[in-house]
């Protein structure tokens, strides 16, 4: 009789094993691969439907199944191995998981019973030597070496950890706590769990192999056939839960985790970091040479199940191996559920029926993919195996519906994202089992579904708590001196290889920092922003040096594109203000220095240009010093002074001399001498803006609206700055001072007939834009005294004895024409 030919493809981790099988697989007309985890399968399954055709290529886990009509090559968890198919090559990957005490005895099983037709191929550790050698069969040994060393590089702070590196931990609460330290010092890191579902745990190798992160954080879950370019593994500890205790690593163990460092020709390195426990001399030195103790003893379960009752089944289960080499398993968790509900048959009514006690066993076959709520995973089992045994023998659509319902939820932290998808997971392998559900296409394309949705709300939730991106894209690229892809919206957002970073407002960049941020990031931000962004700054330097316009605003800021450039301060006059520049650090000296040239310019001509008349006065040369004395004090005054505040210089002037001021824009009035070109309302906001700079008054000071004559406004109370503006106060009036010369022109003009009494006319209230009782008010406040006659109002002068001192003035039978005409209002 042939004996079965056996092949075992035994060595290190990256070695290729797999590969090999891979390869010789598809050299068969058909074929079967067992692997340990689910993303396993699912990654070789996605290589393989890109090398061969995928009507040929199936998946079959337990939540995942695809099976093309005339599928040829079959890829599946070895739980879910079709073990009852003849086919011509069966493979079984890590081999070496028969000795786990977990799931040992699913291995051993494929082991001793499942063979291809032409080939079976077992690839593992060479620690499985002895036991394939006591198989029934001719075997082959297949030892592969590896390519690259692997050395051990001791005690490392998790700081000091060189990047493309994985920190290895054992429990969700551990990889996430060492993720959170990364993120804070490294930028970030992607983890790897064998909880993740495969679409999460994709998502994340990517970030990882992209080149986002130069770190892993991962569980034992990376020493199964998981391949990255990674140089070196660290251990945080070397103790893990099994399940039943917390137990050191086997060195089996951790020489398949270890191994992961280094790829193809590159060395890698193991260490320990944190408060890992010790590896001794003696196993670092096995741990290199991959010397590895071999495995003389495996798990082993009873695959010939007794159904005829309960107590039955419990006994076959609980049978004893007849070989040496074997070892009973103990309890699993599908052996515990069946005994707790075996105990309680009057809940389930559960007979004594072989069918019924099949079912049974394949119900408590259901993962606990949660692993936190017992109570709730039995309750799962119990109503999944009513459900299977009533007349219709399915789960209804509305049971499907509800439980599902209840998970459609995207919100929420990593934990409550995790543990939706492990619930929807569990009704995943319920769909996927044949003949389990009503409409088992839809349940099946439901639960993928709804796993894809959250696997990648998953997957963000990661990526934002334990990815700095920006400060990892950033410090990537600086270290590894890469050239950034520079994004400047319409905005202002600046985007820096996709990651905003800040914005550009005008010449200043406003970096994007947060509370908490590190001071190497911060670095980082600046360096990376030097680099990508200075380009674009000198480019709006030039526009703006090349005429671009800009503006003065009432801020005393000079603004481009409607942001500030340049701020005003203080100078050596109110007309000579300094200018100090608003711009980035990052701008260097020679090109701030040509900027604040052509503004200071560009403001000293803005100023002379506008203030003509003012600068005029200043450089007045005239002999007569009564003439340079006037001058001065309209200079120093911003263009406007009260008239009895210069009087005697007044006096003192005669008409040629005045002349020679008129002809500079000075005019003589009743109240006021004033520039009057000065009051232009462009020219008045310039002297405010300047007035205010100079004299350090209060920015929330604003000229009435302009082309306003008359104000009544109990909010301007500043009399001085309103004066600036061109108004004269009369209590709470104000009148604008060229109006209230144009009145009393009106008023001399309105009196043909000389009386000492002037009628009110519609159109003096026009000239001021007063109603008659404001004007009567001011013209009271003027020195006139109102009265009525035949209902019209009329007034005359009597001025207030201070007014008649200050102004000194002839004025004869108290006849206000006759002192009109000695003010020269010409």
């Amino acid at each position: 009789m042939t004996k079965n030919k056996i092949t075992a493809v035994l060595g290190p981790t990256n070695t290729g094993k797999t590969f090999l099988a891979i390869e010789t697989m598809l050299s068969f007309s058909s074929g079967m691969m067992g692997f340990p985890l689910r993303l396993l399968a699912r990654e070789v399954y996605d290589k393989v439907i890109k090398k061969t055709d995928p009507n040929k290529v199936a998946l079959i886990t337990g939540e995942e199944k695809i099976i093309p009509s005339n599928a040829k090559y079959y890829f599946c968890t070895v739980e879910s191995m079709p073990i009852e198919k003849d086919l011509e090559f069966v493979g079984i990957d890590e081999i070496q998981m028969c000795s786990d005490h977990e799931r040992g005895h699913i291995f051993t099983d494929r082991l001793l019973n499942l063979r291809g037709e032409k080939l079976t191929m077992f690839m593992g550790s060479n620690s499985m030597k002895n036991i394939i050698d006591k198989l029934d069969g001719d075997i082959e040994y297949i030892d592969r070496k590896r390519l690259s060393k692997l050395t051990y590089s001791g005690h490392k702070k998790i700081s000091r950890i060189d990047r493309k590196s994985v920190i290895i931990a054992f429990s969700a609460e551990e990889v996430y706590a060492i993720a959170e330290l990364i993120r804070r010092q490294k930028g970030g890191a992607a983890i790897v769990m064998g909880s993740l579902s495969p679409k999460t745990r994709n998502s994340q190798v990517q970030l990882y192999q992209s080149g986002d992160v130069d770190y892993l954080v991962a569980t034992d879950a990376i020493g199964m056939g998981i391949n990255m370019d990674l140089n070196n593994v660290f251990f945080s500890s070397i103790k893990k839960f099994d399940g039943k205790k917390i137990r050191r690593l086997r060195l089996s163990e951790i020489a398949q985790i270890a191994g992961r460092a280094g790829r193809y020709l590159n060395d890698g390195s193991f260490g320990i970091t944190g408060e890992c426990g010790e590896i001794s001399p003696e196993e670092i030195e096995l741990l290199e040479t991959h010397k590895i103790d071999d495995i003389n003893i495996i798990f082993w379960r009873n695959p010939n199940l007794n159904f005829k009752n309960g107590q039955a089944l419990i006994k076959s289960l609980e049978e004893k191996p007849n070989k040496p080499w074997l070892k009973r398993i103990s309890e699993c968790e599908d052996e515990k559920v069946l005994k707790y509900i075996l105990k309680d048959t009057e809940k389930l009514q559960i007979f004594n029926n072989e069918n019924e006690l099949k079912l049974l066993w394949e119900c408590c076959q259901i993962p606990d993919f949660v692993k936190k709520t017992y109570g709730n995973h039995l309750e799962v089992i119990g109503k999944v195996f009513n459900f299977l045994r009533e007349k219709t023998g399915k789960i209804s659509n509305k049971y499907m519906k509800e439980q599902l319902s209840i998970l459609d939820k995207v919100d929420g932290n990593v934990d409550s994202i995790s543990n939706r998808i492990a619930n929807v997971r569990t009704w995943s392998y319920v769909s996927n089992k044949n003949g389990w559900v009503e409409n088992q296409d839809y349940w099946v394309k439901r639960t993928k579904s709804l796993e894809d949705k959250l696997s990648d709300r998953l997957h963000e939730e990661l990526t934002k708590s334990f990815i700095d991106k920006r400060a990892s894209v950033l410090a990537r690229g600086l270290k590894q001196d890469i050239s950034f892809e520079t994004q400047i919206k319409n905005d202002g957002e600046v985007l820096i290889n996709n990651q905003f970073i800040g914005k550009l407002k005008g010449l200043k960049l406003e970096l994007d920092f947060k509370v908490g941020d590190l001071e190497t990031d911060i670095k980082s931000l600046k360096k990376a922003a030097r680099q990508n962004v200075s380009p674009e700054i000198s480019k709006r330097i030039n526009q703006i040096i090349e005429g671009k316009q800009i503006e003065l605003k009432e801020d005393r800021k000079i603004y481009w594109n409607n942001f500030p450039i340049a701020m005003l301060s203080k100078g050596a006059d109110y007309l000579s203000p300094e200018l100090n520049l608003i711009v980035d650090d990052i701008v260097e000296n020679e090109e701030k220095f040509k900027l604040h040239s052509y503004l200071k310019k560009w403001l000293d001509t803005k100023i002379a240009d506008e203030l003509d008349s003012l600068f005029q006065l200043k450089s007045i040369n005239s002999v007569n010093a009564q003439i340079r004395a006037l001058s001065y004090q309209l200079y120093e005054n911003n263009g406007v002074v009260k008239r009895e505040e210069v009087l005697n210089i007044i006096n003192n002037i005669g008409q040629d001399e005045r002349k020679i001021l008129r002809n500079l824009g000075v005019k003589f009035g009743r109240y006021h001498i004033f520039l009057f070109k000065l009051f232009k309302p462009s020219v008045v906001s310039l002297r405010i803006l300047l007035w205010k700079n100079f004299n350090g008054e209060d920015l929330n000071l604003f000229p009435p609206t302009f082309g306003l004559n008359f104000v009544n406004n109990v909010k301007y109370k500043n009399k001085k700055f309103m004066l600036l503006c061109g108004f004269e106060k009369f209590e709470n009036f104000f009148v604008r001072i060229d109006i209230l010369e144009r009145l009393f022109i009106e008023i001399i003009n309105s009196n043909e007939n000389k009386s000492d009494k002037i009628k009110l006319l519609p159109k003096m209230l026009n000239l001021l834009g007063c109603n008659k009782d404001s004007f009567i008010k001011v013209i009271k406040l003027m020195g006139y005294k109102v009265f009525d006659e035949k209902n019209e109002t009329f007034f005359k002068y009597k001025p207030f004895k201070k007014i008649k001192k200050s102004l000194d003035l002839k004025i004869k039978k108290n006849n206000p024409f006759e002192a009109l005409k000695q003010l020269d209002l010409k």
